[in-house]
Protein backbone atom coordinates (compact mmCIF):
# COMPACT_ATOMS: atom_id res chain seq x y z
CA UNK A 1 0.00 0.00 0.00
CA UNK A 2 1.29 3.61 -0.52
CA UNK A 3 0.29 6.57 0.71
CA UNK A 4 0.54 10.07 0.84
CA UNK A 5 0.78 12.74 4.08
CA UNK A 6 -2.24 14.13 4.72
CA UNK A 7 -1.20 16.19 7.72
CA UNK A 8 1.24 16.06 10.49
CA UNK A 9 2.72 18.09 13.24
CA UNK A 10 6.79 18.39 14.27
CA UNK A 11 6.14 20.89 16.82
CA UNK A 12 8.22 23.55 15.49
CA UNK A 13 6.82 26.62 17.06
CA UNK A 14 7.44 27.31 21.22
CA UNK A 15 4.28 28.05 23.16
CA UNK A 16 0.53 26.73 22.75
CA UNK A 17 0.40 23.18 20.65
CA UNK A 18 -0.83 24.47 17.07
CA UNK A 19 -4.71 25.64 17.32
CA UNK A 20 -4.92 25.12 13.75
CA UNK A 21 -4.33 21.10 14.72
CA UNK A 22 -4.95 21.25 18.44
CA UNK A 23 -7.96 21.88 20.54
CA UNK A 24 -6.88 21.42 24.59
CA UNK A 25 -10.27 19.94 26.00
CA UNK A 26 -10.91 20.69 29.88
CA UNK A 27 -12.73 19.10 32.62
CA UNK A 28 -12.13 16.94 35.61
CA UNK A 29 -15.63 14.85 35.53
CA UNK A 30 -13.82 11.83 35.51
CA UNK A 31 -14.59 10.82 31.77
CA UNK A 32 -16.52 7.80 32.06
CA UNK A 33 -13.63 5.61 34.15
CA UNK A 34 -13.47 7.96 37.66
CA UNK A 35 -10.28 9.68 36.72
CA UNK A 36 -8.48 11.81 39.27
CA UNK A 37 -7.09 14.70 36.68
CA UNK A 38 -8.19 18.06 35.81
CA UNK A 39 -7.17 18.51 32.35
CA UNK A 40 -7.02 22.44 31.93
CA UNK A 41 -5.54 24.44 28.61
CA UNK A 42 -2.73 26.10 30.62
CA UNK A 43 0.80 26.22 29.36
CA UNK A 44 1.57 24.45 32.49
CA UNK A 45 -0.11 20.96 31.36
CA UNK A 46 0.65 21.24 27.67
CA UNK A 47 3.23 23.28 25.36
CA UNK A 48 5.78 23.26 23.15
CA UNK A 49 9.41 23.82 23.71
CA UNK A 50 12.89 22.92 21.19
CA UNK A 51 10.35 20.66 18.66
CA UNK A 52 8.82 18.55 21.05
CA UNK A 53 5.25 18.80 22.54
CA UNK A 54 5.29 18.32 26.30
CA UNK A 55 1.77 17.16 28.35
CA UNK A 56 2.68 17.18 31.80
CA UNK A 57 0.83 15.63 34.47
CA UNK A 58 1.22 16.22 38.16
CA UNK A 59 -0.41 16.84 41.54
CA UNK A 60 -1.65 19.90 42.42
CA UNK A 61 -5.05 21.15 43.44
CA UNK A 62 -6.91 22.75 40.92
CA UNK A 63 -11.26 23.18 41.04
CA UNK A 64 -11.99 20.16 42.77
CA UNK A 65 -9.50 17.62 41.92
CA UNK A 66 -6.01 17.58 43.23
CA UNK A 67 -4.24 16.35 39.31
CA UNK A 68 -4.06 18.47 36.63
CA UNK A 69 -3.06 17.18 33.05
CA UNK A 70 -3.99 17.77 29.41
CA UNK A 71 -5.84 16.51 26.74
CA UNK A 72 -5.05 17.23 23.02
CA UNK A 73 -7.72 16.25 20.84
CA UNK A 74 -8.04 17.19 16.54
CA UNK A 75 -11.76 17.07 16.97
CA UNK A 76 -13.25 20.06 14.55
CA UNK A 77 -9.95 20.56 12.82
CA UNK A 78 -8.10 17.48 11.88
CA UNK A 79 -9.44 13.55 10.74
CA UNK A 80 -8.48 10.66 8.94
CA UNK A 81 -10.48 8.13 7.20
CA UNK A 82 -8.41 5.19 6.54
CA UNK A 83 -4.73 5.35 5.83
CA UNK A 84 -1.95 5.50 8.05
CA UNK A 85 -0.59 7.04 11.47
CA UNK A 86 2.39 7.36 13.10
CA UNK A 87 3.50 8.71 16.43
CA UNK A 88 6.88 9.40 18.10
CA UNK A 89 6.91 9.26 21.79
CA UNK A 90 8.44 9.27 25.11
CA UNK A 91 6.38 8.09 27.86
CA UNK A 92 5.49 8.30 31.16
CA UNK A 93 5.84 5.79 33.87
CA UNK A 94 5.11 6.59 37.06
CA UNK A 95 2.50 4.11 39.23
CA UNK A 96 -0.82 5.99 38.42
CA UNK A 97 -0.54 7.15 35.04
CA UNK A 98 -2.34 6.15 32.11
CA UNK A 99 -1.14 7.45 28.49
CA UNK A 100 -3.15 6.87 25.81
CA UNK A 101 -2.96 8.25 22.16
CA UNK A 102 -6.47 7.54 20.36
CA UNK A 103 -8.90 7.82 18.34
CA UNK A 104 -12.58 8.70 18.63
CA UNK A 105 -15.45 8.78 15.70
CA UNK A 106 -16.74 12.48 14.69
CA UNK A 107 -20.10 11.31 15.60
CA UNK A 108 -18.92 11.22 18.88
CA UNK A 109 -21.07 14.26 20.03
CA UNK A 110 -24.06 13.07 17.83
CA UNK A 111 -24.11 9.42 19.21
CA UNK A 112 -21.96 9.04 22.36
CA UNK A 113 -19.50 6.43 23.32
CA UNK A 114 -19.43 3.35 22.40
CA UNK A 115 -21.56 3.93 18.71
CA UNK A 116 -19.24 6.27 17.73
CA UNK A 117 -15.97 3.60 17.33
CA UNK A 118 -13.15 4.02 19.44
CA UNK A 119 -9.21 3.08 18.39
CA UNK A 120 -6.69 2.81 20.68
CA UNK A 121 -3.40 3.37 19.03
CA UNK A 122 -1.37 2.96 22.61
CA UNK A 123 -2.55 2.86 25.67
CA UNK A 124 -0.46 1.94 29.07
CA UNK A 125 -0.43 2.01 32.80
CA UNK A 126 2.40 2.70 35.11
CA UNK A 127 1.44 0.02 37.55
CA UNK A 128 2.18 -2.82 34.33
CA UNK A 129 5.21 -1.55 33.06
CA UNK A 130 6.34 -2.39 29.13
CA UNK A 131 2.72 -3.57 28.60
CA UNK A 132 0.65 -2.28 25.85
CA UNK A 133 -2.56 -2.50 24.56
CA UNK A 134 -3.57 -2.40 21.36
CA UNK A 135 -7.80 -2.32 20.65
CA UNK A 136 -10.55 -1.48 18.95
CA UNK A 137 -13.76 -0.79 20.70
CA UNK A 138 -17.62 -0.56 19.36
CA UNK A 139 -21.38 -0.96 20.41
CA UNK A 140 -20.79 -4.30 20.40
CA UNK A 141 -17.71 -5.18 21.51
CA UNK A 142 -16.07 -2.98 24.19
CA UNK A 143 -14.02 -3.25 27.73
CA UNK A 144 -17.05 -2.69 29.62
CA UNK A 145 -18.53 -6.17 28.10
CA UNK A 146 -14.94 -7.57 27.84
CA UNK A 147 -15.43 -8.43 24.44
CA UNK A 148 -13.02 -5.46 22.57
CA UNK A 149 -10.38 -6.11 20.07
CA UNK A 150 -7.56 -5.95 21.64
CA UNK A 151 -3.74 -7.63 21.74
CA UNK A 152 -1.79 -7.03 24.63
CA UNK A 153 1.97 -6.88 24.26
CA UNK A 154 5.24 -6.74 26.82
CA UNK A 155 7.52 -4.80 25.13
CA UNK A 156 10.82 -4.62 26.38
CA UNK A 157 12.49 -1.33 26.91
CA UNK A 158 9.75 0.94 25.17
CA UNK A 159 8.97 2.89 27.96
CA UNK A 160 12.58 4.27 27.94
CA UNK A 161 13.22 7.11 25.08
CA UNK A 162 11.38 7.86 21.83
CA UNK A 163 9.55 4.87 19.77
CA UNK A 164 7.21 5.22 17.13
CA UNK A 165 3.54 3.70 17.48
CA UNK A 166 1.51 3.67 13.99
CA UNK A 167 -1.41 1.88 12.50
CA UNK A 168 -2.50 1.16 8.92
CA UNK A 169 -6.34 1.36 8.29
CA UNK A 170 -8.41 0.34 5.60
CA UNK A 171 -12.09 -0.80 5.16
CA UNK A 172 -11.50 -4.44 6.19
CA UNK A 173 -8.61 -4.57 9.08
CA UNK A 174 -6.33 -2.35 11.10
CA UNK A 175 -2.58 -3.40 11.88
CA UNK A 176 -0.46 -1.92 14.55
CA UNK A 177 3.16 -1.44 14.67
CA UNK A 178 5.69 -0.52 17.05
CA UNK A 179 9.09 0.94 16.00
CA UNK A 180 8.24 -0.43 12.65
CA UNK A 181 7.19 -3.78 13.91
CA UNK A 182 3.66 -5.45 13.45
CA UNK A 183 2.29 -5.90 16.52
CA UNK A 184 -1.55 -6.43 16.64
CA UNK A 185 -3.99 -7.03 13.63
CA UNK A 186 -7.99 -6.86 13.62
CA UNK A 187 -9.98 -8.46 10.67
CA UNK A 188 -13.46 -7.00 10.26
CA UNK A 189 -15.95 -9.73 10.79
CA UNK A 190 -18.00 -10.43 7.55
CA UNK A 191 -21.29 -8.90 7.27
CA UNK A 192 -20.66 -6.56 10.26
CA UNK A 193 -23.22 -4.28 11.33
CA UNK A 194 -22.14 -0.85 12.30
CA UNK A 195 -22.45 -1.60 15.78
CA UNK A 196 -19.92 -3.91 15.77
CA UNK A 197 -17.47 -1.90 13.04
CA UNK A 198 -18.39 1.40 13.33
CA UNK A 199 -15.00 1.99 11.23
CA UNK A 200 -15.89 3.23 7.70
CA UNK A 201 -15.79 6.81 8.61
CA UNK A 202 -13.60 9.95 9.93
CA UNK A 203 -12.10 9.46 13.42
CA UNK A 204 -10.27 12.60 15.33
CA UNK A 205 -6.98 11.97 17.08
CA UNK A 206 -6.71 12.51 20.91
CA UNK A 207 -3.42 12.66 22.63
CA UNK A 208 -3.60 12.73 26.78
CA UNK A 209 -2.33 11.47 30.41
CA UNK A 210 -4.82 10.49 32.17
CA UNK A 211 -4.36 9.39 36.11
CA UNK A 212 -5.72 6.89 38.72
CA UNK A 213 -9.54 5.83 37.29
CA UNK A 214 -10.59 2.32 37.54
CA UNK A 215 -7.70 1.03 35.47
CA UNK A 216 -4.87 3.51 36.13
CA UNK A 217 -5.66 2.93 39.87
CA UNK A 218 -3.85 4.23 42.45
CA UNK A 219 -1.42 7.24 42.30
CA UNK A 220 1.81 7.23 43.36
CA UNK A 221 2.19 11.33 44.01
CA UNK A 222 6.30 10.59 44.61
CA UNK A 223 6.42 9.73 40.78
CA UNK A 224 4.73 12.88 39.85
CA UNK A 225 5.16 15.24 37.95
CA UNK A 226 5.85 13.03 34.70
CA UNK A 227 5.69 13.81 31.05
CA UNK A 228 4.47 12.46 27.98
CA UNK A 229 6.38 13.65 24.78
CA UNK A 230 6.03 14.16 21.36
CA UNK A 231 8.09 14.57 18.15
CA UNK A 232 5.49 14.18 15.45
CA UNK A 233 2.58 13.36 14.67
CA UNK A 234 2.48 12.12 10.99
CA UNK A 235 -1.47 11.25 8.91
CA UNK A 236 -1.26 9.51 5.79
CA UNK A 237 -4.01 8.72 3.33
CA UNK A 238 -3.87 5.95 0.61
CA UNK A 239 -2.44 6.95 -2.71
CA UNK A 240 -3.70 4.34 -5.12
Amino acid sequence: MKYKLLWEDNFQTDGKPNPEIWHLETGGHGFGNNESQYYTDRLDNAFVKDGILTILAKKEDYEHRHYTSAKLTTYGKKWIKYGRVEVMCELPTGIGTWPAIWFLGENYKEVGWPLCGEIDLMEHVGHNIDVFHFSLHSKDRHYHQQNQFVEIKKIKGITKGFHEFAVEWDEQSFTYYVDKKRMAHFEKPKNAPVETWPFDQRFYLILNIALGGTWGGQINDLDLPQTFKFKYVKVYERSE
